[in-house]
């Protein structure tokens, strides 16, 4: 899955592991191990959590798409048969 991160971000991702596996495992990874870790995630558990994210989103425009037709529905003016 491509996942777009800045190089900033990306350290702080591999640090974030580094520091789980110490305060977890007691464990001291290399920058080279975390980055492993880290690939694993992006490739096997990412694509989930995205998915579940973009389902999520759909959700919220679906309800707030609902609300606006309600709305819109409300401002008809009422049409009189002669």
């Amino acid at each position: 899955m491509f996942i777009r991160l800045t190089k900033e971000q990306q350290e702080q991702i591999i640090a974030d592991i580094q520091r789980f596996f110490y305060n977890q495992r007691d464990e001291d990874i290399s920058d080279f191990e975390a980055e492993r870790v880290f690939d694993f995630v992006k490739e096997n558990i990412a694509p989930y959590i995205y998915n579940a994210a973009i389902s999520d989103a759909k959700y919220v425009m679906d309800s707030q798409l609902s609300a606006i037709e309600d709305e819109l529905v409300a401002l008809e003016r009422p049409i009189k048969l002669k």
